[in-house]
Formats: C-alpha cells, structure tokens, sequence
C-alpha cells in the first residue's frame, strides 16, 4: 500500500478513529452500500478489527438485490469476517430521502447486535450538511454538521475528500457501485454536490469544502459546551420529570439567552415534543422573558391526535395537551 496514496489516507482516518473512540479489539460493523466511500471505509476497518458489514436493500430500484449482493461478496473479498444484507420497506413519511434515512438506521441499529456501527460520511457529505443547515437557519445547531463520535454510530472519513476514496477504490481494483439517486437533481443535496459546491469553489478560489467542514468543528464545540451549561441550569429551574415538569420562569429569565433556549429546547425534548423548530424555542423563550404574553406555543407531538403546548402558569412554564 502506498503510504501517501488514497487508500493510506483513508486507513489513517481509520486508525486515528478507533484509537480515539474505541476500546481496543473491539469489533465492529460497517454499513456498506456497495459505493465508493462505505467500500473504502470497509476496505481499511477490516485491516484494523474484526468488521461485520451490513448492507442495506432499500428496494427502490429494479436491480437493489443484485447490487446487495456484489456488496456482500466485495466486502468478503476485503476481509470482513461477515456480510449481512438487510431489506427494509421505506415508507414515505418526511419525503423519500428521510424515508430511506429511517428505514436504513433502523435496520442497521438491530442488526449491529450491540456494537458500534461505521458510516462512510466524507468531508464532502460534512460541508453539503453544512450548507444545508445554513439554508434552514436553524441556527449553530444545524450547521454544527454530523459528529465523528454519536454513539453507536462512527464516521471516521469527516476529514477525507471523497477523491480519497474513490482512489482507494482505484487502488484496490474495485468497481463501486454508483447510485442513480446521487445525480438526480430533484434531490436538495445532490443539486448542491453539482452545482452549488463547485460555483463557491470557483468563486471563492477553492478550500471551500475544508473551510466548512472546519466550521462546523468550531460550532459542534461551541455547542457542546453551550450544552453542558445548559444541562447544568435546567437542573436548577427545573421541577418533575416528563410531560408533567416545570420551569421556573423567573429564574430562567436571568439565564444568557443562547443557554436559556438550550435549556427550554431540552425541557421540550424531555416532555415529549419532537421535530422542534428555531421558531418554536424562540416562540417559548418569549414566554420566558416576557410575562405579558399570553397564549401557549405550539411544539409539536409525535402522536397523530393530540397536540403538545408550552405554556406560562404564573412563574412557571408547563407543558399541556389538547386533543385534535
């Protein structure tokens, strides 16, 4: 193996990710989908630790079995000590890449049997989730970008190129599998791989991959100790657990206004809302700072018939159902 070539640069990436997050001679799986980065990615881990792939099947083209199945014997041939494929049935609640997203990593979390899954997310998928975060506007939080470490899933490859790793694939004659979905410009992502991407790159004169993927180090930081603080504070104005907890509004108040919507978002997650929204926290935040205003705030239940509200009773913020 060439110790500067593409394939050396993706082992280096792997190397440095189990000797920063995994105790030593632990197994572990990969999920594989048959293209280059999950190839690359399964190619060095089983040069490092006993590796199970798993292959998911999403069914969502003519020919998914017979990809599978060229994964499976792919991954064998690079030494994996196992070869899984698992067919899922994708649903169509968040649109079709969401649907998938779920199905996948739903599958993949019963299948790994208790230990740490790998995913072959690049520094090119990183700055992509970096602009769609920006896009949305959802704050830091959205454009902190994925976690090398968020157990039990692993993406050693957040600071290689995908180049890197379709030249492991060169390297290691393997033919990757392409997805026809990755050039379908009816997908957000795949329009700012094409299009977006390279129109800064142009612009800007280059770096702009590695100068995203680099902000979203600093904010995932900033954001790790933000929640720390936060986690510190709702202790303090918190009382009760759940759907039935309370907050003390006044001495929220005098909490640093990016720690408060901190506490608020996890106070909210904790009672049962989901799919929160930057407009949602901040709507409960006014509750918070101003106790003029009257009216609860809407966040969002994960049960079809019932509808989940902040509110403020007093000096406290409470949680209330209605249902629909």
């Amino acid at each position: 193996m060439d110790r500067q070539g593409p394939l050396a640069t993706v082992r280096r990436a792997v190397d440095e990710f189990a000797r920063n997050y995994c105790a030593a001679d632990e197994r572990w799986c990969v999920a594989l989908s048959g293209g280059a980065d999950s190839l690359a990615l399964a190619a060095a881990a089983a040069c490092v630790r006993p590796t199970v792939a798993l292959i998911v099947d999403h069914g969502l083209q003519p020919d998914s079995d017979a990809v599978a199945n060229t994964a499976r014997d792919q991954a064998l041939g690079l030494g994996c000590v196992e070869a899984q494929i698992l067919r899922v049935d994708v649903g169509t609640r968040g649109g079709p890449e969401a649907a998938a997203r779920t199905a996948r990593y739903a599958a993949l979390d019963v299948a790994r049997g208790g230990l740490p899954v790998l995913v072959a997310h690049t520094l090119d998928d990183q700055a992509e989730t970096v602009l769609l975060g920006l896009g949305r506007g959802s704050g830091a939080r959205s454009i902190a970008g994925m976690r090398p470490h968020d157990p039990p899933w692993g993406r050693p490859l957040l600071g290689v190129r995908r180049t890197a790793t379709l030249g492991a694939c060169e390297e290691l004659g393997l033919e990757p599998w392409h997805d026809p979905h990755n050039a379908d410009p009816r997908f957000t992502r795949v329009r700012l791989r094409a299009e977006v991407l390279p129109l800064l790159e142009e612009v800007l004169g280059g770096g702009v991959a590695e100068a995203l993927a680099r902000t979203a180090i600093g904010l995932r930081e900033d954001t790790e100790t933000l929640d720390a603080m936060a986690a510190l504070a709702l202790a303090e104005v918190r009382a009760g657990t759940g759907l039935g907890s309370r907050l003390n509004a006044v001495r929220l108040a005098d909490v640093p206004p990016g720690v408060r919507r901190r506490v608020i978002r996890r106070w909210l997650l904790d009672g049962g809302a989901s799919t929160l929204t930057d407009g949602q926290i901040r709507g409960v935040d006014l509750l918070v700072v101003d106790r003029r205003r009257r009216g609860g705030v809407a966040v969002g239940s994960p049960l079809r018939n019932q509808r989940l509200f902040a509110d403020r009773a007093g000096d406290a913020l409470v949680l209330r159902t209605e249902n629909v």
